[in-house]
């Protein structure tokens, strides 16, 4: 067999020769092909919309709550400041209010809402308070979704973080760092550890089969010096001779979009002064952190562009961060200021902090929304995605009322373009309603006592 005939072109998108792999978009030269598992007899296609294109999950987490008079919508769903870098996506997501995590609140406790925040923020359960390894919290909502429908992909989840990575020791009033630092939990007792390095998430979704196998082949790129594309493409030159001419094109422009990403890792690789971390210090973090949060966001959206995975989580900063935002112009630390909202003047700080975070996340959709997906409407409109955390109020660690937008249509299935205030009620009845969306089929999840209506 020839090395043209080798070559498999599937709906999933990857070039592969020579052990190598390159996740590349949908186009419509390339035939479709179920995955193996949706082959099986009787399978019912999981994770995709009724056009059956794929349909993604994502989760965002902000630290320390948000400035409450800033952040809810005015007059039905006039968008308040914080939120005004969304205007022109209004007819892409809803606000929710009423979305409660009671398990995150104190009870019998005690101090340490920003680990059990964090923990509970996507299980909707009570962490077990211990500093020790006998840590407990529940499985997360996109773990149960990625341990239901990830096999339609390569990577059944993907998880990142914008921040440090801690999963030993205390970290706070006697939690352990594992529950502060970590978003998905794939069993009570498991956190899934999130990729804070761009440069090996960028290896993942563009590098070779196996672990060895990527290791290989990274030490011969910098051997010669050859770029990640470079060394992948050259051995899939045949697959462009096999494209229409408006997928020649659109191949083109892709790859070009994925090399300037390559070199903005590169160039983060040079600083000297990146931030600290418990572990070896990460390559490829820029020491802007809006660039930072940037980098991590486009990895998400390639990942989804290619559909490399349909379930992911991104930890922007851990629950209880006090960075400081002097690209703002603010050096005190983000804690230590939602502490201090008595104070006009640092309650505007906080609400500008938060602000920049939403400015970060409108970047984000914008590209899921400018991006086709394969039935011709937007990745967008083809997510779930979840912004907000288990904190509402900083200053008072208020855990209802939460600060939640959900973005996209679940292909059509989701009602967006509103504030949507429903009853009082747990934030489980909304994950409850996605994996029913997603295609695992659910009743509870969490402390649900039921389903938060979405259409």
């Amino acid at each position: 067999m020839n090395r043209r005939n080798r070559l498999v072109l599937s709906r999933r998108g990857f070039l592969r020769s020579g052990g190598l792999s390159v996740a590349i978009p949908a186009m419509a030269s390339l035939p479709k092909r179920a995955s193996a598992s949706e082959q099986a007899l009787g399978a019912e296609p999981r994770a995709v919309t009724e056009t059956g294109a794929p349909l993604r999950m994502a989760f965002m987490s902000i630290p320390n709550g948000v400035q409450q008079e800033h952040w809810f919508p005015k007059n039905g769903f006039e968008l308040n400041e914080t939120m005004m870098a969304l205007e022109d996506l209004q007819a892409d997501f809803q606000v929710i209010s009423n979305l409660d995590h009671i398990n995150a609140t104190p009870g019998p406790d005690g101090a340490g809402d920003h680990a059990r925040a964090n923990a509970t923020f996507l299980t909707g359960l009570r962490a077990r308070k211990t500093a020790g390894s006998d840590i407990r919290c529940g499985i997360s909502v996109d773990q149960v979704a990625a341990q239901n429908v990830g096999s339609v992909t390569r990577i059944p989840s993907l998880e990142l973080t914008s921040d440090l990575i801690r999963n030993s020791g205390s970290c706070d009033s006697g939690y352990a760092c594992a529950y502060q630092y970590n978003l998905a939990w794939s069993s009570e007792s498991t956190p899934v550890t999130p990729e804070a390095n761009p440069r090996l998430v960028f290896e993942r979704l563009f590098g070779a089969g196996s672990k060895s196998e990527r290791a290989k082949n990274y030490q011969t790129r910098l051997a010669t010096k050859k770029s990640v594309l470079d060394f992948v493409l050259e051995e899939g030159r045949d697959i462009q001779r096999q494209l229409a001419t408006a997928d020649n094109r659109k191949f083109d422009e892709y790859f070009s979009v994925v090399r300037d990403m390559e070199r903005r890792i590169e160039m983060a690789e040079h600083f000297k002064d990146p931030p600290k971390t418990d572990r070896d210090t990460p390559a490829g973090i820029p020491k802007d952190f809006g660039d930072y949060m940037t980098l991590m966001y486009d990895m998400l959206h390639l990942a989804f562009q290619t559909d490399s995975t349909r379930v992911a989580t991104l930890l922007l900063a851990y629950d209880g961060s006090n960075r400081t935002f002097p690209q703002l112009g603010i050096p005190e630390g983000h804690h230590w200021l939602t502490h201090s909202q008595r104070d006009e003047a640092l309650a505007k700080k906080v609400a500008k902090i938060d602000q920049f975070y939403v400015e970060h996340f409108a970047r984000f959709l914008n590209k899921m929304r400018q991006t086709e997906d394969v039935d011709g409407n937007s990745l967008l409109h083809n997510s779930m995605i979840i912004y907000g955390g288990a904190i509402a109020d900083g200053n008072r660690h208020t855990h209802e009322n939460l600060p939640v937008i959900l973005a996209g249509n679940a292909g059509g299935k989701i009602t967006t373009g509103r504030f949507y205030e429903p009853k009082k009620q747990p934030m489980s009845n909304l994950f409850v309603s996605m994996l029913n969306l997603i295609g695992v089929p659910t009743t509870q999840f969490g402390d649900s006592d039921g389903q938060l209506e979405l259409s």
